[in-house]
């Protein structure tokens, strides 16, 4: 049925169930949540449900505008298509009338046509295609990058009809995650965030061993608790910072779920990392971040903004080449510019505030 994008509201209000599709991680799905609410309150009849990647449905979990958050198996490295399709059997049987795909990605295009939704809209993405319009009926254009993601599919919401209030997160982190923050965080904390999804996004070792020093010396009553995943490279390097810094004050939490890591985060006075998603989960808890970013072309899509957001972000000369020397070497020689001295100053000015 052909209607203009601004009537897309109207004509599908009376839909009971909906599926929205974003193949995010960690950070990713954060930003999903604020038009997640703005769904939920154009559409107070129907049911929510999500498509991320397994990583990004824990966090979604958190949010009760959402009635099911669903896992795709998703990795570092794509599976097979045919990993996937139980999963999608399973979506297609629960007879969603509408499917809002945030994406735009090649794969995301194919699922969400394949769970029959009577009504299907995307947001474009950096690709187009000829035939992505037999998928899905309706596009909305691809969102300039003058604001920060989320505020970006709010937008989409807007293009499409429906009304927009003040963005909001509001997770619900439960009792139990709780009551393991309070026993795993002595007194006052900021929390260290050591890792990202690729070395290039990551400050060195040595110079949080040599940040982790400055601060606890300047500050008697402050703690650090350093986390990471499951992955070994994760693990080794929060285990070379605590051997460095050598201080009771300094706690390594290696297998916190997300739940724990929200409530662990919402605890703690400021986080402090890369271009990671944990800084944006501490974003969507209401916790001051500290960021050592590279400057790239789409870099608001992400940046924080915010009196309690502080970031330093440096030149990269492997942005736009083809060959990505940082990522050979397996150092981010951009973010090691940044001196130890530089972050502590900032940081003292956060804890101060």
């Amino acid at each position: 049925m052909a209607f203009a994008l601004s009537e897309f509201y109207q004509q599908t209000k009376s839909a009971r169930k909906i599926i929205v599709v974003d193949f995010g991680f960690l950070g990713d799905s954060v930003h999903f949540i604020p038009a997640l609410w703005e769904i939920k309150r154009n559409y107070p009849q129907a049911e929510i449900h999500t498509l991320s990647a397994e990583l990004g449905a824990e966090v979604l979990k958190l949010a009760p505008c959402v009635d099911r958050a669903w896992g795709f198996p998703l990795g570092p490295k794509s599976p097979p298509w045919w990993r996937g399709f139980g999963l999608l059997q399973k979506l297609r049987n629960e007879h969603f009338d509408l499917a809002i795909n945030f994406s735009g990605a090649d794969r995301t295009i194919f699922v969400t046509r394949f769970m029959g939704a009577k009504w299907r809209v995307g947001q474009q993405g950096a690709r187009k295609h000829f035939w992505a319009k037999w998928l899905i009926p309706h596009w909305v254009p691809r969102q300039t990058s003058d604001v920060i993601v989320s505020e970006q599919r709010r937008r989409m919401l807007g293009t499409l009809g429906m009304s927009l209030q003040a963005p909001r997160f509001d997770l619900t982190i439960p009792d139990d995650a709780k009551h393991w923050a309070a026993h795993n965080m002595p007194g006052r904390c900021i929390h260290f965030s050591l890792n990202a999804s690729s070395c290039v996004k990551e400050w060195p070792v040595e110079h949080w061993i040599e940040l982790a020093n400055k601060l606890l010396t300047a500050d008697v009553d402050l703690n650090i608790v350093a986390t990471a995943s499951a992955k070994q490279r994760e693990q080794e390097r929060v285990k070379a910072f605590v051997d460095g810094v050598q201080s009771k004050r300094v706690i390594a939490i290696t297998s916190a779920t997300i739940p724990q890591l929200a409530a662990l985060l919402q605890r703690c006075s400021l986080q402090v990392g890369g271009d990671s998603g944990v800084s944006h989960l501490a974003y969507a808890v209401g916790t001051p971040t500290f960021s050592f970013l590279r400057d790239y072309p789409a870099i608001k899509d992400w940046m924080l903004t915010g009196e309690k957001h502080r970031q330093i972000v440096v030149a990269c000369d492997c942005i736009n080449r083809r060959e990505n020397v940082c990522e050979l070497s397996g150092t981010s020689k951009c973010l090691a510019a940044i001196t130890p001295d530089h972050a502590t100053a900032i940081i003292r000015k956060q804890l101060a505030r």
